[in-house]
């Protein structure tokens, strides 16, 4: 059998073979396991930061962003899908003396409507508003079908502006779908990743937006320029209102999320420069 002896010195400690004391053994274990649990517990915690890849008072403002983005969505497609983009009036004595027509139209029809002479505000010498109660008549038009003109009080509208019009209204309406979609994946996943492209759909489509109400204003100027012989009085109705608010919303929606993506806050290190200048 083998035997341990333990050597005790003056101070009256005790050591084993090689000098090592039996009751520190495992202190160097201990603190080995504490430091290795202390190290487990930060990547832990790491991770868990990494996955959740934004704060709460930054998921906050994403939310508020994307609060105006979907009323601009909302604002875009009804001004979109409404046909009172342009009234046109000719005068009260068009027709007869007890009805006269007024004319509104949009992106994809124009209706034409019988008012009463009666109803109209006297002090006005073209038939309208278009609101007021009277039978319509509305039609699609033609321009993406068979690529016919339309025929308005003599008048002959562009389908070359009015093809360009819509084309930018439907791509417009596409990146608000595509920006909804990246920012409502930023939200559920916890990924600024998708902050970016979510600021450049909701950017562009605002841009579009107010391109196509430029382009339908010409339109209408060449439809006004194609005959002379009906003088017509025209005006832009509250779809245009409706879609140039909602490419002001989107666009301010875009810069939102864009300031959002930025690594550092803009106005927080405009006040330290200020600060550290002072």
């Amino acid at each position: 059998m083998w035997s341990t002896f333990y050597i005790h010195d003056d101070e009256g400690r005790t050591s084993g073979p090689g000098g090592v004391n039996p009751g520190s053994a495992g202190a160097p274990g201990v603190m080995s396991g504490a430091h290795g649990g202390a190290k487990r517990r930060a990547r832990t915690a790491s991770a868990t930061a990494s996955r959740a890849g934004m704060s709460e008072s930054q998921e906050g403002k994403i939310k508020l962003a994307f609060f105006v983005a979907v009323v601009g969505i909302v604002l875009a497609v009804l001004g979109v899908g409404t046909e009172f983009w342009a009234e046109l009036a000719p005068s009260k004595s068009f027709s007869s003396n007890h009805t006269c027509l007024v004319a509104h139209y949009g992106l994809w029809k124009s209706c034409v409507k019988s008012l009463w002479v009666a109803d109209v505000d006297p002090e006005r010498e073209s038939c309208g508003p278009a609101d007021l109660p009277g039978e319509s008549n509305c039609t699609f038009f033609k321009f993406f079908t068979t690529g016919e003109n339309a025929v308005l009080f003599q008048k002959t509208t562009d389908k070359k502006l009015s093809t360009a019009t819509g084309l930018m209204a439907i791509f417009s309406l596409f990146l608000m779908s595509m920006g909804a979609i990246c920012i409502t994946m930023a939200i559920s996943k916890r990924v600024p990743f998708f902050l970016k492209p979510a600021s450049v759909c909701f950017t562009l489509s605002g841009i579009l937006l107010l391109l196509s109400l430029i382009v339908f204003h010409q339109s209408v100027l060449a439809l006004l320029a194609s005959d002379h012989t009906v003088p017509l009085h025209h005006e832009l109705s509250w779809s245009v209102s409706l879609s140039a608010c909602a490419a002001t919303l989107l666009i301010i929606g875009g810069i939102l999320f864009l300031l959002q993506a930025l690594p550092y806050s803009p106005w927080q290190k405009c006040m330290s420069n200020k600060d550290a200048e002072s």
